[in-house]
């Protein structure tokens, strides 16, 4: 039996996360189930990124088929990589994590949850990290996809939370020098 102290708890800390956006691409947008939801969770979470200043990687699935990120998501202040692989563990991303070794932990949402989040989050566990897979900020095509993705990925070890719980595990304390910008960002609950 594994103890506590040998196991993670899961705790997240601004100076130890990467926010990582998965493909919300436009031409996902007639397919997957919930995708204007989806989007605006994301905005929510990556507007969080930018206020606790957590560097945010995005990656683009065949951009040049697919387009690029929606513009409801803003990521202005991303690094946006194209990929074909189904993770987003690719070499160039591999780059951005080697350049922070003290961020342990990846907080991890867009599409599809089955295939390319569950991907993501068995290399990132493969390879130590904390994985947080945001629940209301994920979706597929198949909402049973979608539901047998996230009970694998909890089983394999990463966190499954909602964007409330992981914006405001990141505050800890409404003392939080920013917790006021961050209340405006999740006074609206996600519509999921």
């Amino acid at each position: 039996m594994t103890s506590l102290a040998a196991r993670s708890l899961g705790r997240l800390a601004a100076n130890r996360s990467f926010f990582f956006l998965c493909d919300m691409q436009e031409k996902f947008q007639p397919t997957i189930k919930y995708f204007p939801e989806i989007a605006a969770v994301a905005q929510r979470l990556v507007s969080a990124a930018k206020v606790l200043e957590i560097p945010l990687i995005a990656t683009e699935q065949y951009p040049k088929g697919l387009g690029h990120t929606v513009p409801e998501i803003d990521v202005s202040t991303a690094k946006v990589f194209p990929k074909t692989l189904f993770s987003m563990v690719i070499p160039a991303v591999e780059e951005e994590l080697k350049k922070e070794a003290n961020r342990k932990s990846v907080v991890l949402f867009g599409i599809e949850t089955q295939v390319c989040i569950q991907q993501t989050t068995l290399d990132l566990l493969d390879r130590g990290f904390d994985v947080h897979v945001v629940a209301d900020a994920c979706s597929s095509r198949s909402q049973v996809d979608r539901m047998f993705a996230l009970e694998r990925m909890r089983s394999a070890g990463a966190f499954i939370s909602t964007s409330e719980s992981v914006i405001c595990d990141l505050t800890g304390d409404s003392k939080h020098p920013r917790f006021k910008d961050l209340q405006k960002i999740v006074v609206t609950s996600a519509k999921l």
